[in-house]
């Protein structure tokens, strides 16, 4: 009888290697959620945000302390005020950049005479006092020291007529040109000059004076003057002459206006000219 051969299992039969089991059905991947409002598509939840991503989501929006308002507020200030000096201090160095070499040395000798007047004004109060503490009879030194100063403040009040070395200056006003506020630019000068006594046309000029236009002319403390306008000045010559003479000063503006001015000095100047003294309505003496 032939014998029938009956299958064999198949879990007992040889695996082939090159054989591949197919694996089972593995679901699709969900569609990514859409971008939220103000993502851009590769700033999505659950992704990796790369350095230049974080370095932009770190610096915008900006976001501010109120301590860092406060700084920001002072720098900007700080900037600002240097930014206004820097730009004055520009001004007056290219002013002085385009003055002429002889402007320059005019200017610089009068800063030394003012400086040298503080200077001897200086020692002169520092003998006074020397000489009263030194003094055997201080009653009677105080009582020269104070008619002496007297003296001084009567010729600066115009109560006293004053004489010394100086200089004329004369204003010719032929166009009509000239105004209060230029003749009052002059007196400035002279006084930062160190001009101790001023007559202008026989008005004597004081610290309270005062210049107004009037009909054909310039009224000097409600006395009207008529040009030609002559000054009388005592004062140190090598001082008042080159104030007047400064770039953009007083004789330059006053040609400007087509006046003519001619400045004399003069060892001896004699201003008689005087004030009547008049009680202050008000002040009183500190001492009283």
């Amino acid at each position: 009888m032939s014998e029938q051969n009956e299958p064999e299992d198949r879990n007992d039969q040889p695996v082939n290697p090159l054989r591949r089991e197919l694996p089972a059905e593995v679901p699709a991947p969900a569609p990514a959620p859409p971008p939220g409002p103000g993502q851009t598509d590769q700033e999505r939840p659950g992704q990796p945000l790369t350095g230049r991503q974080r370095l932009v989501k770190g610096l915008w929006p900006p976001r501010f302390t109120r301590a860092q308002l406060i700084v920001a507020v002072l720098l900007f200030g700080l900037g600002f005020g240097l930014a206004v000096q820097v730009a004055s201090n520009s001004d007056t160095d290219s002013a002085l950049r385009g003055a002429r070499q002889e402007d320059l040395v005019r200017i610089l000798d009068e800063l030394d005479s003012r400086t040298q007047r503080l200077e001897d004004e200086k020692q002169g109060l520092e003998k006074q006092r020397q000489e009263l503490q030194s003094s055997s009879d201080q009653a009677a030194e105080a009582r020269k020291q104070t008619a002496e100063k007297e003296r001084q403040l009567g010729i600066l009040a115009g109560t006293v007529a004053a004489q010394g070395p100086g200089i004329t200056m004369t204003v010719e006003d032929t166009k009509g040109t000239v105004q209060a506020d230029m003749l009052l630019d002059a007196i400035q000068e002279l006084r930062a000059a160190g001009a101790e006594a001023i007559q202008v046309n026989g008005v004597r000029v004081v610290a309270g004076s005062y210049f107004t236009d009037s009909d054909e002319g310039v009224s000097v403390d409600g006395n009207k003057i008529n040009a030609p306008y002559r000054f009388k000045v005592i004062g140190k010559p090598q001082d008042l002459e080159p104030a007047l003479n400064i770039p953009g000063g007083v004789v330059q503006t006053l040609e400007k206006e087509q006046a003519t001015v001619t400045v004399e000095r003069s060892g001896k100047i004699v201003v008689d000219a005087l004030r009547q003294a008049k009680r202050p309505d008000y002040s009183r003496s500190s001492s009283q």
